[in-house]
């Protein structure tokens, strides 16, 4: 599929990538909003697996004419691990601050007499 030497990148490989990068976009959206763990995340998860394996096959992160939208996709991936960190370090966080109000509560209770 060339025209004067130059290759004419297909439509739906150029839909592949604009489809995943906009499942990217929509788990940062999840996540930002706190909801990383939900089941939307999951299904858009593995929507995006699909893709990547569809993409993967296919060779089109080697194409050197998609080298922008392949390095677009690595941010959106990346800022999407960034996110996820961050909200798994909250979470541990407010998980570690739970325990020992839990830790607190029982030491309480035993010193009232109450276990």
């Amino acid at each position: 599929m060339s025209t004067n030497s130059v290759e004419i990148i297909p439509d739906e490989q150029i839909h592949l990538l604009d489809e995943l990068q906009s499942l990217l976009e929509k788990q940062k959206e999840l996540v930002h909003r706190g909801n990383s763990a939900s089941e939307m995340m999951e299904i858009l998860s593995r929507q995006a697996d699909c893709l990547v394996e569809k993409i993967a096959q296919a060779g089109i992160f080697e194409r050197a004419e998609l080298k922008n939208q392949r390095e677009q996709l690595q941010k959106s991936y990346e800022d999407l691990c960034l996110a996820i960190t961050v909200q798994k370090a909250d979470i541990a966080e407010k998980l570690s601050r739970v325990r020992k109000g839990k830790s607190t509560i029982g030491t309480y209770r035993k010193s009232i007499g109450l276990t």
